[in-house]
């Protein structure tokens, strides 16, 4: 793990269907990750057991489902989504990016 994160020397790790992922850093309690999104590209609802994740908005807009409520989020917006909450996003604009973190870290991203 670096103690430093370049933007710039990171290269996106395509996830598949319009959705793109960096990690930025992490400790084993704390995660941060880039999400960036096409216009449309949808991150299936789903749960974490374990993770508390918090999403913030740094370009675009999505609209987001955190435990069956539904909200458009724009650029400086973000969600919360405890573990065991179902969530899910749709991207509204083209390269929409998201700042998740999770605690404790996701250990499957790595």
């Amino acid at each position: 793990m670096s103690l430093f994160f370049e933007n710039e020397t990171t290269p996106w790790t395509d996830l598949g269907g319009g959705i793109r992922r960096k990690i930025v850093g992490h400790t084993p309690e704390l995660m941060s990750v880039f999400m960036e999104f096409d216009k449309g590209a949808v991150g299936t609802p789903h749960a974490h057991d374990v993770h508390d994740q918090i999403g913030y908005v740094l370009a675009g807009s999505f609209e987001i489902e955190v435990d069956g409520q539904k909200k458009i989020l724009k650029v400086g917006d973000a969600f919360i989504a405890p573990k065991n909450h179902m969530h899910g996003a749709v991207a509204l604009e083209q390269n929409s990016r998201l700042l998740d973190q999770f605690s404790p870290r996701r250990d499957d991203y790595l």
